[in-house]
């Protein structure tokens, strides 16, 4: 029998090269090509575990047309010469293997290249300018703004023929399709965007002769690698920014493309420039809309029926995909980090099983690692920081079977748990709370955290489904593990929030604000909420919504608070400070508590006394790891089968929780 979701598993042919579901894994870039931008082993086995879960086509993201003059990654594919080509068929067999197609997003990134990265004569555009990105490194940098060049009728003849012979090669390696990358901000779009495009001849100015650069690309990628081959062309429906490219536009621009293309890929937003304000509309945070550039999909195939339309950005599971792909709102739909979050989630679909699937964060944990650089892994999917170790993307049986004991039942231990029991160890968990979860229950307590909402219940379903023995209710003692005879122990007991030691702190309307939101403790109508992290300002916000009167105070100056700030709230800072802002919720800094009373609280601000009236105080000061614990109980089992793993060894996120956990099971 066939699954419950026929329109995105239906296949599809184009120019005689059959995809076997509308399912496309956008654009990642791993860190794993050599530093020759070469493809390797390592840089295969990355990508097989989602040709394994059911995606018909893999996109390497940003993959350079040049790394002479477009680079702005440390390790990204070069396509420049034929070297690359035995190593690109290690890629493309590897995908055959599974029925999946194997691609690569060929681009060149014009401007957004650094003069540190390929010298100040190799940058260039469709014209000179000093964007706003250049003007904030050059600062950084303590340098004068370098403009880039524009573009010769020689430059961009040359540079028309890299796109094709990139194209050709990955066509000599047994590629099929191609994702030109027509968006972000990159060469094209710097060509068909007025935002960057000031050139008076016959690549400049009007519509037409601003997309001649593109259309010259796919002619050429055409004519080298011929009619049996699919082009794609990834656009930014709208850039945002002012002067930039905006929907009407793009229609009809795409009325002048489609003719040269077959595929056309649908993000919003730019880059690099304007200080990375419109990167958010093509990689979207956990505070923003799902599904949020699939209005412009819509648009676009409404407007051209005949072109085929892939969409991108926060598609976070196969229903949405479904229903998109049935309302005939796109062809195609494109994800990343679901994907990653869950490679096999196609899989799991086509056999009915749509909560077996692990839900993404949208965390961007994963961009982060990009940026260090070191090779990219998720917060939620421990198995993608392992490829290099685990081939096969399988967790490997345990060679000796043993008694394993999980302290703490958070993330960190869920997936200590499930992956121990992957291995055939016999397990038991301790958590000494009435159900699972850990601090992510609390995490997960705003209405607008929807996407970790969704992990929750997917984290505390898998248990269940395990032969491992769960005790609920029960703080593990030494003497308990000790009477238990463990071979191993895995110790992830978490943290708890720090209670400054002041006068007033341990009157009952004086509570952890996660346990607040909750609902675990009642709540007056006038908070003060001590701590401006994102856990101070996301029960502000909550409250706030709630209708009651708060304020949060914050020992820090304003400066190196918000930077924490910034830290904390991770991918969505921006998007808290925008609502912060906009509801109008007061944050004073440099104000330190001194005392709670009754009904207000006592502070110092700037040497003098301050009161606050509040009837009830909400504490967000930070998190101190249950290192005690841990250590009372590390010599319940023999000292090198004991680990130690998230907060309560170092207070940190969801990803090291789940990683840290990932690799000691691993070890046991």
């Amino acid at each position: 029998m066939g699954s419950n979701y026929k329109h995105v598993f239906e296949p599809i042919n184009i120019r005689g090269v059959d995809f076997k579901n509308r399912i496309v894994l956008a654009p990642p870039s791993p860190n794993l090509a050599s530093e020759d931008g070469m493809v390797t082993k390592d840089f295969v086995n990355w990508f097989r575990i989602f040709a394994r879960g059911g995606a018909a086509n893999l996109y390497v993201g940003n993959c350079s047309i040049d790394i002479t003059e477009c680079k702005d990654e440390a390790y990204q594919l070069n396509l420049v010469n034929d070297l690359g080509v035995l190593p690109m068929t290690w890629y493309a067999d590897m995908c055959k293997q599974y029925g999946c197609h194997a691609s690569f997003e060929i681009n060149h990134n014009g401007e957004n290249s650094t003069p540190e990265e390929v010298g100040a004569e190799n940058r260039y555009s469709s014209s000179s300018f000093i964007s706003s990105a250049e003007r904030n490194r050059a600062a950084m940098l303590g340098r004068e703004p370098i403009p880039c060049k524009e573009m010769t009728k020689e430059k961009i003849a040359e540079t028309v023929n890299k796109y094709a012979m990139a194209a050709y090669r990955m066509k000599r390696a047994g590629m099929s399709t191609v994702l030109v990358h027509g968006g972000h901000g990159n060469l094209i779009s710097q060509f068909t965007s007025p935002l960057y495009n000031k050139r008076t001849d016959e690549y400049g100015g009007s519509l037409e002769n601003r997309c001649r650069f593109a259309v010259e690309v796919c002619e050429a990628i055409r004519e080298k690698c011929g009619e049996n081959f699919v082009i794609e062309m990834r656009i930014s429906a709208d850039e945002i920014a002012e002067e930039g490219m905006h929907i009407d536009e793009t229609i009809e621009m795409l009325g002048i493309l489609k003719k040269h293309i077959d595929i056309a890929h649908v993000s919003a937003g730019l880059h690099s420039d304007f200080s990375m304000l419109y990167m958010r509309n093509w990689l979207q945070n956990y505070m923003m809309p799902r599904m949020f550039n699939v209005h412009y999909a819509e648009r676009i195939k409404k407007a051209h029926p005949d072109l085929l339309v892939n969409t991108v950005g926060s598609i976070m599971n196969i229903e949405m995909a479904e229903e998109i792909i049935a309302s005939g709102k796109a062809d195609f739909v494109a994800m990343c980090r679901p994907l990653m979050a869950d490679p096999e989630m196609p899989r799991k679909y086509a056999q009915n099983k749509p909560e077996d699937h692990r839900p993404c964060l949208r965390c961007l944990s994963c961009c982060g690692h990009l940026m260090i650089p070191k090779p990219i892994y998720c917060a939620v999917n421990p198995m993608s920081f392992m490829s290099r170790e685990l081939e096969d993307g399988l967790v490997p049986e345990a060679r000796v079977k043993k008694k394993v004991a999980v302290i703490g039942g958070g993330p960190a231990g869920i997936t200590a748990l499930t992956t121990l029991v992957d291995r055939g160890h016999n397990v038991t968990l301790y958590e000494k709370s009435d159900k699972l979860g850990g601090n992510v229950n609390g995490a997960a307590a705003p209405p607008f955290k929807i996407d970790c909402q969704d992990y929750l219940k997917w984290l505390i379903r898998q248990p269940g489904k395990t032969p491992a023995k769960i005790l609920l209710n029960t703080e593990a003692t030494k003497e308990m593990l000790d009477k238990e005879n463990y071979d191993a122990l895995i110790i992830a007991v978490g943290s708890e929030p720090i209670v400054p030691k002041l006068p007033g702190i341990d009157k009952p309307h004086v509570n952890w604000a996660v346990d607040a939101e909750m609902g675990k403790t009642p709540v007056g109508d006038k908070i003060v909420i001590v701590g401006a992290g994102a856990i101070g300002v996301e029960a502000a916000i909550d409250f706030k919504r709630a209708g009651k009167d708060v304020v949060v105070i914050e020992l820090a100056d304003q400066g190196t608070a918000m930077a924490n700030f910034m830290r904390s709230a991770g991918a969505a800072g921006r998007e808290f400070t925008n609502i912060i802002k906009d509801e109008q919720i007061q944050i004073d800094y440099e104000t330190k508590l001194l005392e709670v009373k009754d009904d207000k609280v006592i502070c110092e601000v700037g040497g003098k006394t301050v009161e606050y009236p509040a009837d009830t105080v909400l504490l967000a000061v930070g998190m101190r790891p249950l290192s005690d614990v841990a250590a009372s109980l590390r010599r319940s089992a023999p000292e090198t089968d004991v680990h130690i793993v998230g907060d309560c060894k170092e207070v940190a996120t969801i990803c090291e929780a789940n990683n840290a956990a990932f690799q000691a099971a691993l070890r046991v």
